[in-house]
Formats: C-alpha cells, structure tokens, sequence
C-alpha cells in the first residue's frame, strides 16, 4: 500500500510538472477556419496570399483549401524561412515553384522585402495569413508592413486572417530607440507587443509606419473566442527552430542571447530552452554539444563543442505566465559566472551572434549588466516608455 502510494503521488508529480499550464486552443476559432466571414469577398477575384507552413484551416493549408472552395488563387508570396516553412533562421529565400500546387512562389526574404508593381500586377486583392508569436524581433511583422507597403502603392488592398498571440498575454522590454533599427527591430515598440498581426497591421497603419506615411486599403477578419489572456498552443511549428510549446514562450527572453557570445540550443533539438558556452565548465554540469543541423542551423556558435549552462526544458511556465515579464535572471545570472566579462558581449565570435543593442533595443542594457544592476533596476527604466507604448495600443485592440 506504502508502495502504490509512493508511485501514485509520483505519477501525480510528473503529471503536474508535464501539464505546466492550460491552453484555450478549444474556444478559439482562427480568422481562416472562418470561411463565411471572407469567401464572398474573395470570389470572382484574382487573389495573392502571403503564407508558410502555419496557414492552416484544421489539417489543411490555406491553400489548399481555398483552391478547392474556387477561389483563384493566382500566386503565393513566402516569409522568411520559406512558404513551406523549410529553410533555415535568415537564409536568403530565391523565388520558385511550389510542387505541390504548381503555384508561383515570390520570395520576400531574398532579393527583395515587398511585392512590386509587376508582382502584383495580376492581382485584385491580397491576403495575408501567418502565425506570429508576439516578439518585436520576429520578422513576420516587418513582412506584413511590407507587403502593406507595397499594396498600398500599387492601390491593392490588404485582407488580414487573424491568429492568436502566443505571448500576447504581456507587454514587455524597452522601446525600440530607432538608432537601433534593424533586420530584427523596426517598430518604436517593446520587445513582447501584446498585439494579434491584425492588431498591428492597424498599428501600422493608424501610426504612419509605412515610406511616406502611406495608408493600406485594410480589412482584419477577426478571431472567434480570442482575448489576450488566452494561452494559445500553435498546431504547427511557427519556424524551424521554435520546435515545442516550451520554446515559444521562453522565446521573449531566451532570443536575447542570440545578442551575446553564447549558444542558446541553435544545433541542438532543443533551441531556446538550453543556453551555455564552453567557458562555463566550471560553473555548471549541464552539457550540451551544437553541431551543424540543416534546415535549422547550420553554423552554430560552439559547433562541435561541449557548451555547460542552462536547461530550462522542463522549467515551469507557470512562473513565467504568472510574471507577465521577459525573465532577465538567467542573463544576469551567465553574465556574473562568465570568466571574461569582455568576451560576454563578443559578437565576432562567430556570424551567427547577433548585436545585444540591436535585439533590445537600446545602448544601455550591456552597460547596466557591467555594472551589476538589478533586474528591478533595469526594469524600472522601461516603464515610461511602456506606460506610453500601452497608451496608443489602446485604440487598435480587437480584443479584450
């Protein structure tokens, strides 16, 4: 009885640390699966889509379905990583043909960022549909004001199929000091923006984000049973290296490290919830090794050597979803045990280190790391600029 008691409150145990937290995927219902809401409006007309692997209705691809609605879809524009979602993190992606569907395919992640005149030249309307997970430094949002960009100049309009924010239950981060525009932050915006695509699309609109202060011909089909509370699980890996549930929420705070001269689990099956470097032996036990893995990193920092750090595969969301904050303690915390604090920031180490200034956002935080503040007191210098942020969020909700 002792022993059936001892596995029951085991098997209890696991049971609660596997079950971290509770997804509402039930009660949403996505802007795509909406079909009544956008067919009519699609039909007769010769439609474009912006989309990857995440435009989905149910099992199928947006594209698929639609085709076999009778929709004239006449061709497909892909993000980074591709339209089929397989290529790897800022690889140049060259236009094709997609073998499925025999579908011109335009790249917007190579030699060019917007359609053209002569892109769309065959089109009457464009849709965009692709899952965005909530991060200023995700490029699907910098995609979407392009192709709103290049629409509006060429007097197309724009329809947007909403999906939920995976972390779109907080705002967090600096505000993006526009001197640090980049690749990976182009937008006056915190690092978690606490907005649906569609959200932001009227954001960019609404805000003059777009050459000229330009203005796109709008229409955001919403989602059924959304609020910003809701924790959404996405059904499809939004990119190759976002691989579990567990890496797109720890994805706001974990990405920062691609700013500093450590490996965050790029050449591992596990990016974003494992962090270390060598230098570390004498400091943790936990080990890993990045090697090459095509298709998701084929140059990682450290590759081919056993890196000790962090491993936050099992580490409890319930913590991070209750803080509504970026976790910057494991920053603070490698920054403190790394022997040469001169190295930490080192982006020439290898290609793949980004610039920290550029991934937060501002020239301080390196500087407030050296000197050992807080996680409080670098916080504290976020907040005005937060607070206002917040402000002018308000009037382009969708969403409770």
């Amino acid at each position: 009885m002792k022993r059936l008691l001892i596995f029951c409150a085991l098997f209890v145990f696991i049971e609660s640390s596997i079950a971290q937290i509770k997804y509402n995927n039930t009660k949403i219902k996505t802007a795509a699966e909406r079909t009544s809401f956008y067919l009519p409006k699609l039909q007769g007309k010769r439609v474009a889509i912006v989309a990857n692997q995440t435009s989905i209705i149910g099992n199928s691809h947006l594209v698929d379905s639609l085709q076999k609605l009778g929709i004239n879809i006449v061709k497909v524009f892909g993000p980074e990583h591709g339209f089929r979602g397989n290529a790897s993190n800022g690889t140049n992606v060259n236009d094709e043909v997609d073998v499925q569907t025999g579908l011109k395919i335009v790249s917007l992640y190579g030699n060019k960022k917007k359609p053209s005149k002569e892109d769309l030249k065959d089109v009457d309307i464009m849709l965009f549909d692709i899952q965005d997970v909530g991060c200023r430094f995700y490029t699907i949002m910098n995609t979407m004001r392009d192709v709103m960009e290049g629409c509006a100049e060429n007097g197309k309009p724009v329809m947007i199929l909403d999906r939920p924010n995976p972390n779109g239950y907080f705002i967090d981060g600096p505000i993006l000091d526009m001197k640090y525009k980049s690749g990976i932050g182009q937008f006056p915006i915190p690092i978690v923006h606490g907005l649906t695509l569609g959200e932001f699309a009227q954001m960019v609109n609404g805000e003059g984000w777009m050459a000229n202060k330009i203005k796109c011909d709008l229409e955001v089909i919403k989602m059924e049973g959304y609020k910003h509370s809701s924790l959404y699980e996405l059904p499809v890996n939004p990119s190759p290296n976002l691989n579990t549930a567990q890496s797109i929420l720890l994805y706001p705070s974990t990405c920062l490290f691609e700013g500093v001269a450590l490996n965050h689990g790029r050449g591992t099956d596990f990016p974003f919830t494992i962090i270390g470097g060598p230098m570390l032996k004498n400091k943790y036990s936990f080990s890993f090794t990045p090697i090459s893995k095509p298709g998701m990193a084929e140059d990682p920092i450290f590759q081919d050597q056993v890196c000790y750090g962090l491993d936050l595969r099992n580490y409890d969301l319930h913590k991070l979803v209750k803080s509504k904050k970026i976790n910057l303690s494991w920053m603070i915390e490698l920054y403190k045990n790394h022997p040469n604090k001169d190295k930490f920031f080192d982006r020439n180490i290898s290609r793949q280190v980004g610039n920290i200034d550029f991934l937060i956002g501002d020239g301080e935080f390196k500087k407030q790391l050296a000197k050992g503040w807080s996680e409080s007191q670098i916080r504290k210098t976020w907040e005005p600029g937060i607070a206002k942020y917040k402000k002018m969020r308000k009037q382009y909700l969708l969403y409770p």
